[in-house]
């Protein structure tokens, strides 16, 4: 069982169909995707704890006002079980994801590359599956810190491998669409959450009487569903035999005018030491932070922004409007349709934007993202101030388009600068970008917002400077991809060194994949279709839900 997790035994054979590892790539993303969704645990668990009079007992925060105080709070949520928790106390969660996220994938790249995609895919099934289990007895023991440790810190971690686990191996199957192919794997990573938010809804009321919100055993059965779907994934990885490539293509060459493609490769320990791995790291984390700041505020931003116009009341403010329960019920319902729809844009993004990358360049594609993102943040803003619901939706949507479309791009920029022997490993440390983004841009959005409210600005006025500090930082993102040139040779390995590494990485050339040991048979059409409708319905089912929810907008 074990010999078949090693690199060497997942070695396709020839004659083997690849469009069956996107499929496999997804069946992970869509799992560990659901990190996205987490919110929707956010309100059960705030009441979980009854008294013996049926109510919910009173927060571990109570009468906290300010930040040290709900620190305070936090820290005694920790382990009590007298008190109920605040959105502050689980909201931590989501800075353990994406911290933990890129610091796995930063730590663990190289050991990936070496270990192969299959066993970094069980890993990181044990990990997230597992931490979702402690969660799951954090919640029925009322302990925080098992929730904490369980999805956040050990999720994490299968956060960051599971991400991670298949861009070196799509890349080298698809060099000839290498953001076709990334950007098919990192939408599952975006859609995750559409499936994963209604089924945990759905586990929740099937589980909930006597007061008991359900929370624990939905937990419990999601991560059996998906160990599942994750093993499923895993073994299906297949990395092709060394020197193999696609029939009648042909790697471009540098004397043809593509000079922003490597032809050679660089090492893992030179990568960081070239300034075009800076200079990305900058794009990633300016694209990144302008967007996710906006997308976590969604919400209420379209409330606070439109307010009565939501609800065909222009002239009602949003000061006015949570005076009425009635109509705020119905703003809400409206924001959650602006948040699935953008959560749409946000994935059609990650495969449309990677995938014209590969016409385009992937410098030209992000220049695209820098300029027409500017231009839609002042867009914004005026649109915001003018009561342009439409116009002002329309832009933040293709906001988010970018947002989805950036993390995509960026693995196959990653190896037409640095080559593909280490773009695993690359990746994962550039991932620290996103790790910083996901505190800055949250940070900044919502310090300002929260700033100007104290200051007693009106409800829609709040986000105008907002949307300029968010062109700014894409303007520092702009001017790092316009400094962005081919690596020098110095960083990149010689064919003594290249052809040690690949011996190290327990690389097989095309030659010696034909028959060897544990090498899998080629799998026909129909083993394709099932595959792609294992992970095609799901999606397709999670992305009909969110249309359901985005048709309000409509109405």
């Amino acid at each position: 069982m074990f010999a078949l997790l090693e690199k060497e035994n997942s070695v396709a054979g020839p004659g083997f169909n690849r469009w069956l590892v996107p499929p496999a790539a997804l069946a992970i993303h869509l799992c560990i995707g659901m990190a996205y969704g987490f919110s929707v645990f956010w309100k059960p668990l705030q009441g979980a704890l009854l008294g013996a009079d049926g109510k919910a007992l009173p927060i571990c925060a109570a009468g906290a006002t300010t930040f040290g105080d709900k620190l305070a709070g936090t820290l005694r949520a920790l382990t009590a079980t007298d008190c109920n928790w605040t959105q502050f106390d689980l909201g931590w969660l989501f800075t353990l994801f994406f911290v933990l996220l890129g610091c796995s994938a930063a730590l663990w790249g190289g050991w990936l590359e070496r270990a192969g995609p299959r066993k970094a895919g069980v890993v990181a099934t044990l990990c997230w599956c597992g931490g979702l289990l402690i969660s799951a007895l954090g919640v029925k023991t009322h302990q925080l810190w098992m929730l904490w440790m369980g999805s956040g810190v050990i999720g994490g971690i299968g956060l960051g491998l599971g991400y991670i686990s298949p861009v070196s191996t799509l890349i080298k199957w698809f060099p000839d669409r290498r953001g076709m192919a990334t950007g098919m794997a990192i939408m599952g990573f975006g859609g995750g959450a559409m499936i994963g938010s209604p089924l945990a809804t759905m586990l929740m009321a099937k589980f909930a009487g006597n007061g008991d919100p359900g929370v624990w055993q939905a937990f419990v059965a999601m991560a059996l569903i998906y160990a599942a779907f994750m093993l499923s994934g895993a073994m299906g990885y297949r990395v092709p035999p060394s020197g193999w490539k696609p029939g009648g293509w042909e790697p471009p060459a540098a004397a043809q005018g593509n000079t922003m493609i490597a032809t050679r490769h660089v090492h893992l320990r030179m990568a960081h030491k070239t300034p075009q791995f800076w200079l990305l790291w900058l794009v990633l984390c300016m694209n990144v932070s302008a967007g996710i700041g906006i997308i976590g505020a969604a919400s209420p931003m379209l409330q606070e922004t439109f307010a009565g116009t939501l609800v065909g009341h222009p002239d009602l403010g949003f000061a006015a409007l949570k005076a009425d329960k009635e109509l705020l019920a119905k703003a809400v319902a409206v924001a959650a349709g602006f948040v699935g729809l953008l959560s749409l844009f946000n994935i059609a993004g990650r495969f449309a934007w990677a995938s014209s990358s590969d016409r385009l360049g992937r410098k030209v594609t992000y220049i695209v993202f820098f300029v027409l993102g500017i231009a839609l943040y002042f867009g914004a803003a005026v649109f915001a101030g003018s009561k342009s619901m439409g116009l002002f939706v329309a832009s933040i949507c293709v906001i988010g388009s970018m947002y989805g479309g950036g993390f995509a791009t960026i693995p196959a920029y990653l190896a037409d600068m640095f080559g593909t022997q280490f773009v695993g490993a690359i990746h994962g440390r550039l991932l620290t970008a996103w790790s910083t983004a996901g505190i800055l841009g949250p940070v900044v959005v919502n310090y300002m917002h929260d700033v100007r409210h104290e200051s007693k600005v009106p409800y829609d006025q709040l986000y105008g400077p907002i949307f300029y500090v968010c062109a700014g930082m894409l303007v520092v993102g702009f001017v790092a991809n316009l400094l962005v040139r081919p690596v020098a040779d110095r960083f990149f390995m010689s064919d003594e060194e290249l052809a040690a590494e690949k011996k190290l990485a327990h690389e097989r050339s095309v030659a010696g994949a034909a028959g060897g040991p544990g090498v899998v048979a080629a799998s026909g059409g129909s083993t394709s279709v099932l595959a792609w409708l294992a992970v095609g319905l799901p999606l397709a089912y999670g992305v009909w839900m969110t249309l359901q929810k985005a048709l309000v907008l409509f109405d």
